[in-house]
């Protein structure tokens, strides 16, 4: 029985094939850069990956609104690989000359690397296509919208986009790992992300008598101490449920209780069953701790998405591509990350797994995501390019079949 490491010998580096685009892959995703689209509105963005692709000779697929897919290669699907293509509603802080143009939106979460990469992939796996070296077909998809909640892969799905695609891989820039290095993990690599939003409404009233009235304040106090607290203790505490707030407003004088609050923040979660659990709960936690203010109660609970979960078949495949391209120290484990990501959905209709691709200068400074600074390094282009080929070629050839 081969293994993958026995019969890796058989793929083509794809090293050497990923050369020649490195520069033009460079300046693709320089303009894409400068050049950052909100969620649904990619229409640059997809019309540059139309052109870049039909000029290699493939036929790229159009989907409803924005974003694309383009199958390369023969035969029954092989494997699908996922980009998201959208950008934050960030100013960005970076100073680069090709910064962003649009003011107060950039690619603060790299999305412009992911894309770039696909495309990289696209174009390498298209050379491999037509010197008879890929030996199957891969979908490469780039989805718009991933940056919405509950996120654009639900449309990409419902368009059938992943009718018989048997497995997916994605990945996401890491700030936190030196170019070269992959990270990948067996189970959840992400965690379930929801939006809260609660408005109190009361009669308001003076701060010298809220005994005549509802204190409308106070009890955004309790909800955003309270809630929290209790799901905690009605919840297995190994899913990490964690509710935290990023908007409390209410009234405009020191003296008066408002009639009316807001607040606002995500709830996140480890555990997909714990997730849905914590979901039918707060809306009962939420009516508890408010009832004894007098106060009326507007919750409105937005699902976001569940935990990204990689599959051991899947991780394994990103695993031996990383080695194979990079060498036996270029994987490294990676923690289950609080953030939430829509790929889940895709996770959650056929196998698959996310990587995070390393995106720090090695000796460099370490930024973060979603900040207006974050300059991820460039080479982490090719590096993503070979990883994510090479496992195509693999799946291509069923050389992880075991």
């Amino acid at each position: 029985m081969q293994t993958i490491s026995e019969t890796s010998d058989s793929i083509p580096r794809i090293g050497v094939w990923t050369a020649p685009f490195v520069d033009g892959l460079r300046q693709f995703r320089r303009d894409l850069h400068q050049h950052p689209e909100l969620s649904h509105k990619e229409f640059r963005t997809t019309a540059n990956l139309i052109a870049r692709l039909r000029a290699a000779g493939l036929e790229p697929v159009p989907l409803e609104g924005t974003g694309l897919y383009v199958d390369i290669g023969e035969g029954p699907l092989a494997i699908g690989l996922r980009a998201d293509i959208d950008a934050l509603p960030i100013m960005e802080e970076t100073g680069l000359e090709y910064a962003s143009v649009n003011k107060g939106i950039s690619h603060a979460c790299g999305h412009d690397i992911h894309t770039t990469v696909m495309l990289g992939v696209a174009l390498v796996l298209c050379k491999l296509e037509m010197e008879g070296e890929l030996g199957g077909r891969v979908r490469v998809i780039f989805q718009p919208a991933e940056e919405t909640m509950p996120g654009g892969a639900l449309a990409v799905i419902e368009q059938g986009v992943l009718v018989d695609v048997p497995r997916i891989l994605a990945l996401h820039c890491d700030p936190r790992v030196d170019v070269g290095q992959v990270g990948t993990r067996i189970g959840a690599i992400t965690s379930a992300s929801d939006t809260i939003r609660i408005e109190l409404s009361g009669r308001g009233g003076h701060t010298s008598r809220p005994h005549l009235t509802e204190d409308l304040v106070f009890a955004l106090a309790e909800i955003a101490v309270n809630v929290p607290a209790v799901l905690s203790r009605r919840i297995d505490v190994r899913s990490a449920v964690s509710v935290v707030w990023g908007q409390i407003r209410a009234g405009a004088a020191p003296n008066a209780i408002p009639a009316h609050g807001f607040m606002a923040g995500t709830m996140r979660c480890l555990d997909g069953e714990a997730w849905h659990a914590a979901g039918e709960l707060l809306d009962e936690v939420v009516t508890q701790v408010a009832a004894p203010f007098g106060v009326e109660v507007k919750l409105e609970h937005i699902r976001g998405v569940p935990p990204v979960i990689n599959t051991e078949r899947e991780t394994g495949l990103i695993e031996a591509a990383a080695r194979l391209e990079l060498g036996p120290g270029s994987v490294i484990l990676t923690p289950q990350s609080m953030g939430g990501e829509d790929f889940a959905w895709m996770t959650q209709e056929v196998p698959g797994a996310m990587m995070r691709l390393g995106t720090r200068t090695r000796g460099g400074e370490t930024f973060d995501l979603h900040r207006g600074d974050y300059a991820p390094d460039e080479h982490a282009i090719g590096v993503g390019v070979r990883v994510m080929a090479a496992a195509a070629v693999m799946a291509c050839r069923g050389k992880d079949q075991g």
